[in-house]
């Protein structure tokens, strides 16, 4: 019975679209069209699929519905994957670092632009020195910003002192803008009695409250929620300023990225995004990691204004980023900002890239698209540098990086107590059992333990 029901209904169909339409012949044939024309079209975004109704109407009904008017339309229509085009890159600066004609920048003076490049170059030779003193067994780990110094200067050149920084592991250029000076960054990768960290982090783990730069951590994404969550603080206390987070494309896999924007678009938070896209988490490429447009597109997803910029060009970072900025405050929004550069050393020194990238690949970009000498060629030509001017900066920098690090290795070890400070105001009973009994492990086996540190 029901199925005598069903083949009346499809041939009562059939016969309604060969009446009304005139292009099926026959029901074989028709359900035959129908089918093949629902499985191949509907599953292709912006295919319409009327069935020869009219729908000239559709476009003026709409739906009140939270969050805005919905206007209905009878098409068929699915939101693409992806776009036939990429988005384009905001950039200022040529390969040959002259200015493109007709491109919008932020104007730098001649002492800000000066001061970026010597910053550059300076961050540059600590990380080179550093590197090789851990190489070398003096410290016992180390992370690069080669080929993203761009990114930690022009950014930081951009913001105000009172903007507050929530970095990744890559910015320490921010906080070298800031005043860090050379040897409070040896004195934390040598974790002497000197560091502010008392010696209780990774070297790298850099923070200065002074400096309105949170404390690094390993962990990855950690960060943005953190910063979101300050930034509406900001918004709520009327200060003129806002929070920036910085954070590569592999941070983007992880739930936190996702958490923040939607938290940071909701509340409208003041908070600029700043994500690094080198290509690589380590080891994994962006083509394992997502399948959309990169990452400026998911800033639009969640409703946050993003834009996507040439992370090696200067002059283009610290105009994008002044820019965010001055939205962030002014119209208390999120800002989501997709710089595309390119780690030109290993992840850190715990890595061999040339593992699972081409060395080809990396000289390329070290040659072609080093974001120093880029920049450099441009305030040489605005008449603001010269090779003389070059090499007096290497040197002398040179000079402080490796000061740094013999009055670094000079320096005691913080005290084995330190260990257990700063977590209470009164030391509980279970953690005063744990450092007597640490003592003893020491004392028992002093062999196994460094002797530099006073116990």
């Amino acid at each position: 019975m029901a199925f005598w029901l069903m083949a009346r209904t499809s041939r009562k169909i059939t016969d309604h679209l060969h009446r009304n339409i005139g292009i099926l012949r026959s029901s074989s044939s028709a359900c035959s069209l129908l089918n093949t024309t629902r499985r191949f079209e509907s599953t292709k975004a912006d295919k319409d699929i009327s069935f020869g109704y009219d729908t000239s109407d559709d476009e003026n009904q709409a739906l009140d519905f939270p969050g805005g008017r919905v206007t209905f339309t009878s098409h068929m229509r699915f939101i693409p994957e992806s776009p036939e085009k990429r988005t384009h890159c905001y950039r200022v600066l040529d390969d040959n670092g002259k200015t493109i004609i007709g491109s919008h920048y932020q104007n730098i003076s001649k002492e800000v632009a000066v001061k970026m490049y010597s910053n550059m170059v300076t961050l540059q030779v600590m990380d080179t020195i550093f590197y090789e003193a851990q190489r070398q067994g003096r410290i016992s780990f180390y992370l690069t910003t080669n080929g993203e110094e761009a990114i930690n200067i022009a950014s930081a050149a951009a913001l105000t002192p009172d903007d507050i920084i929530f970095p990744q592991y890559r910015e320490p250029g921010v906080l070298l803008w800031r005043g860090f000076t050379v040897q409070e960054f040896a004195n934390q990768c040598f974790g002497n009695g000197a560091d502010y960290g008392k010696g209780r982090q990774m070297p790298i783990h850099y923070g200065s409250k002074k400096h309105n730069y949170v404390t690094v951590s390993s962990t990855i994404a950690t960060q943005l929620p953190q910063a979101v969550g300050a930034a509406y603080s900001l918004k709520m206390d009327k200060k003129d300023a806002c929070t920036v987070t910085y954070f590569g494309d592999g941070g983007t896999s992880e739930g936190d990225f996702h958490a923040a924007l939607n938290f940071a678009a909701v509340m409208e938070a003041p908070v600029v995004f700043i994500c690094r896209n080198n290509g690589w988490a380590i080891s994994t490429p962006t083509s394992q990691q997502f399948r959309s447009d990169g990452i400026v597109v998911k800033g639009q997803a969640y409703g946050i204004r993003s834009i996507r910029v040439d992370g090696n060009d200067t002059l283009a970072m610290y105009s994008a980023v002044h820019a965010a900025r001055e939205m962030a405050i002014k119209e208390h929004r999120p800002i989501l900002i997709e710089a595309l550069t390119y780690r030109v050393g290993h992840h850190s020194t715990s890595d061999d890239s040339t593992k699972y990238r081409p060395v080809g690949e990396i000289e390329q970009w070290r040659m072609a698209r080093d974001p120093i000498a880029r920049y450099r060629k441009w305030v040489e030509m605005n008449g603001w540098w010269s090779d003389e001017d070059e090499s007096q900066l290497r040197i002398e920098a040179r000079k402080q990086v490796l000061d740094a690090v013999q009055v670094a290795e000079r320096v005691k070890k913080p005290p084995l107590a330190e260990l257990f400070t700063d977590v209470y105001d009164q030391p509980p009973s279970n953690l005063c059992e744990q450092e007597k009994f640490l003592r003893n492990i020491v004392m028992k086996h002093p062999q196994d333990y460094p002797t530099d540190v006073p116990v």
